[in-house]
């Protein structure tokens, strides 16, 4: 569980994972100061799609290096250029830092030379699937970024979910209600969420296809399926995969499970889809 107390033995863990970069992800640093891990594949077409990864960890801890692998099986698999950023975390820097860390991430990624701004989606787990969709709504509402698809998985959009009776009576395996609290009060700190909130935005119109997907006993299984089908309400086509039985971050604790491969499996289809199989209109 993450509380004030266990915050720092945890982000000890990240920077010690921080230091073993593999030779084929590059670390670069924008401008800003935020650092992004760059995942190419040396058949990469000139210019091709690519995908903004966000890491997931209650947007207070985690880091960009702890899902290289994940990185590099999209990059490989999709032949897309894959950035993963590493944004700045609450409870120091509560919204909208992390938020505009990843809008600037976008924005440097879409003007990459070798990359097809028609094409390129965003994407991320927990956290980081709740920060993919606040993107998708920022990038809509400033008209600099078309996406073409966001890819949600098991995502924290709502913060309502930390103050709703009774979901714990599941015992859910390594995010609970009590860290959902801790996490959604570092990140929002003194903002609206109304405004800050993916859930609690009053139109999910004109947003990118979605795909969102979640296991059932995981703390946010309610709470995506609820977003799942109000993106669905508002004409944005989305597509839900339900995992029987599964907890939160449960392709991550036992990747090599045949439910865990699947379910990878069944995300790159749909980015293929979405990514690889549309050309950009000739200029």
């Amino acid at each position: 569980m993450i509380t004030p107390n266990s915050l720092p033995v945890f982000r000890v863990a990240a920077r010690l994972m921080d230091r073993r970069t593999p030779p084929d992800v590059e670390v670069l640093t924008l401008t800003s100061g935020v650092r992004v891990r760059l995942h190419r594949v040396p058949d990469a077409q000139a210019k091709g799609p690519a995908l903004l990864w966000i890491h997931g960890g209650g947007y207070v801890i985690g880091s960009a290096a702890q899902d290289d692998d994940v990185c590099r099986r999209f990059a490989r698999e999709l032949g897309v250029t894959v950035a993963a950023v590493d944004y700045r975390l609450a409870p120091e820097y509560p919204y909208p830092t992390p938020l505009e860390d990843c809008y600037g991430a976008l924005r440097w990624l879409v003007d990459l030379p070798g990359v097809d701004p028609a094409r390129v989606a965003v994407a991320g787990a927990s956290a980081g699937g709740g920060l993919a969709a606040a993107l998708a709504l920022l990038a809509r509402d400033r008209g600099e970024v078309n996406l073409a698809a966001q890819l949600l998985v098991y995502p924290m959009v709502d913060d309502r979910s930390a103050t709703q009776e009774g979901l714990d009576d599941h015992h859910h395996r390594l995010w609970t209600q009590k860290s959902n609290v801790y996490g959604w009060a570092s990140y929002l700190g003194d903002a609206d969420p109304n405004v800050a909130v993916p859930a609690r935005n009053p139109d999910l119109g004109g947003l990118p296809p979605a795909w969102i997907g979640v296991g059932t006993n995981d703390l946010f299984h309610q709470e995506d399926l609820a977003y799942a089908e109000r993106l669905t309400s508002a004409g944005v086509p989305c597509d839900v995969e339900v995992v029987p039985g599964a907890f939160h971050g449960f392709d991550g604790v036992v990747p090599k499970a045949l439910v865990s491969q699947g379910f990878f499996a069944n995300q790159v289809t749909w980015l293929r889809r979405h990514l690889t199989q549309t050309e950009s209109a000739p200029s």
